[in-house]
């Protein structure tokens, strides 16, 4: 039981409730209460690799706290969304409201358009978290105070993103494969992209491939139930 436990965690799951389902597992097989953490939670909506740790293995947590990771990234252009993926409420961002106006908002934007942005975000840059995101402000969850209807003023950080790449070219939908430092979140990324290529953008999917050199592809996979 004490052990690294990788997870593909499937979408519309909290990293929470892998952890829980894990947990039951592991306690119904040893016949007693198993601790099971995780070590860096996925949203929801996002699928892809979780690694957990069981019994004493709880105690390497800190090995994992600032490991750099890979994802897999879909992006809608032409919409904006309140939180930055699919969770949230979904608006045009095209100068009126007309059914495909969004669409034709992007329909001009080329390959190498897209291919100079994506560079233009490697290296150190300077990103703003999302409001409904797990960092503290005052001791409280941002995402917290967000659904209480409170302003939340997220201070800006800087990250690392070491490369980004193109996989698909399909507007007003592109999907990208990036290899990012610790810290980065990917829905502020898509956000970022969508205000420089000027026509506001989201994720509407995710999938975390690799952290550090745990590659999803390469695991024994810790089968979760429904």
């Amino acid at each position: 039981m004490d052990q690294l436990i990788f997870v593909d965690k499937p979408a519309g799951m909290s990293s929470f409730g892998a952890v829980a389902r894990v947990r039951r597992i592991l306690s119904e097989k040893a016949g007693k209460k198993v601790k099971v953490g995780h070590t860096g939670t996925l949203d929801p909506f996002a699928t892809g690799l979780l690694i957990l740790l069981a019994g004493k293995a709880t105690k390497r947590a800190p090995e994992f706290l600032k490991l750099d990771k890979v994802y897999e990234a879909t992006i809608y252009l032409g919409k904006s969304s309140t939180t930055g993926d699919p969770e949230g409420e979904i608006t045009s961002t095209a100068p009126n409201a007309e059914a495909g106006s969004d669409s034709a908002l992007v329909s001009n934007i080329s390959k190498q358009h897209i291919l100079d942005t994506l560079q233009s975000f490697t290296g150190k840059i300077t990103q703003t978290p999302p409001i409904f995101s797990a960092i503290k402000i005052n001791g409280e969850r941002a995402y917290r105070l967000a659904r209480k209807g409170e302003k939340v003023a997220i201070p800006t950080r800087e990250v690392e993103v070491y490369s980004i790449e193109l996989l698909d070219f399909s507007l007003p939908l592109i999907k990208i494969r990036t290899h990012v430092g610790s810290g980065t979140y990917i829905r502020s990324l898509a956000v970022d992209i969508g205000k420089a290529l000027g026509c506001g953008a989201y994720l509407t999917a995710l999938r975390r491939t690799k952290i550090a050199d745990y590659d999803l592809a390469d695991l024994p996979l810790f089968p979760l139930p429904e």
